[in-house]
Parts: structure tokens; sequence; C-alpha cells
């Protein structure tokens, strides 16, 4: 069963059948654990270090390629208000990973390449339906939810 749409666009064009469908499936996983409703909508983006580079420079302000952003749909600015639309998917956001990191990391914590793209799109994931990491005590919460996640699908280190 589909629990949420997944639109995965590979423009790093380095990834194979079997990692597409590892993305799908725990973003699936994930939607099932984490309640989402039906239908919504995710769109995961692979990219390489320089591209993710230019997209953290021009949202984040950092200069420096990243492992993974994450761009909810769900988050309201300063006096925007919530439009639902009746029969109208939810669209959680966009999840933009940049392949380079993705092997880089997998080398550096010494760990599979499936194992860090599955922790990374979880992380992307999470960021979408609220979770974070700026304070402690957040990060607490992101990180206990996400590693019992990835436990229970059995992607571990």
């Amino acid at each position: 069963m589909q629990y949420v749409v997944v639109d995965i666009i590979d423009e790093a064009e380095l990834l194979e059948e079997g990692h597409l469908q590892l993305v799908d499936k725990i973003l699936q996983f994930a939607s099932l654990k984490e309640a989402v409703d039906g239908g919504a909508e995710v769109s995961v983006s692979f990219v390489n270090d320089a591209e993710i580079q230019v997209l953290n420079q021009t949202y984040r302000g950092i200069d420096a390629p990243t492992d993974v952003l994450s761009f909810s749909m769900e988050e309201l600015g300063e006096d925007e208000m919530e439009i639902a639309l009746e029969g109208v998917p939810q669209m959680l956001g966009d999840i933009i990973i940049s392949v380079d990191k993705v092997v880089a990391q997998a080398a550096e914590f010494g760990h599979s390449f499936e194992r860090e793209l599955g922790f990374l799109v979880l992380h992307g994931f999470l960021h979408l339906l609220g979770y974070d990491h700026m304070d402690k005590a957040d990060e607490k919460v992101m990180f206990g939810r996400q590693d019992e996640l990835l436990a229970e699908y059995g992607l571990k280190r």
C-alpha cells in the first residue's frame, strides 16, 4: 500500500534502481509510522555538491555543500494563512540530497551507501513533518525517532 506519493529526481544520475526503490520504501514506512495522511506528496531530488552548495547559499546563507536540505510546504511564514483544499493531496515538500555527501559520509562513518542514503532521506522527511534539532531537547526527540525508525526498518550501522 502506498501512503505517500514520492517523486524522485536523480539529477546526479548516480543512483541505481535499487537505491530509488529504497528511497520509496523508507518513505512509505516512515509515512505509515508517522501517520501521514494517505495521498500526501513529497519530492526527493539527488544532486551533486556544487548544486547543493548553491541552494545552501541561496536559502540558508551558508556557502558550503551540505548533505540534505528540506523545504517544507507545511511551514507557514509570517502573515501566511493555511490553505487546505478538499480533494487536493497534501504537499509535504522537497528533500534535496547531495549524492557526493552520501558517498563521503558512508565511508567516513564506516557503513553502507544504502544506510547513509536511508538516513538522509529519513532525516529530510522528518524535517518536513516538523521535527527539528535547533536545540538539545528537539535534537534528542528528532534523532531518537530517526534511530527508532531506521532500526525498525532494518538499516543499521
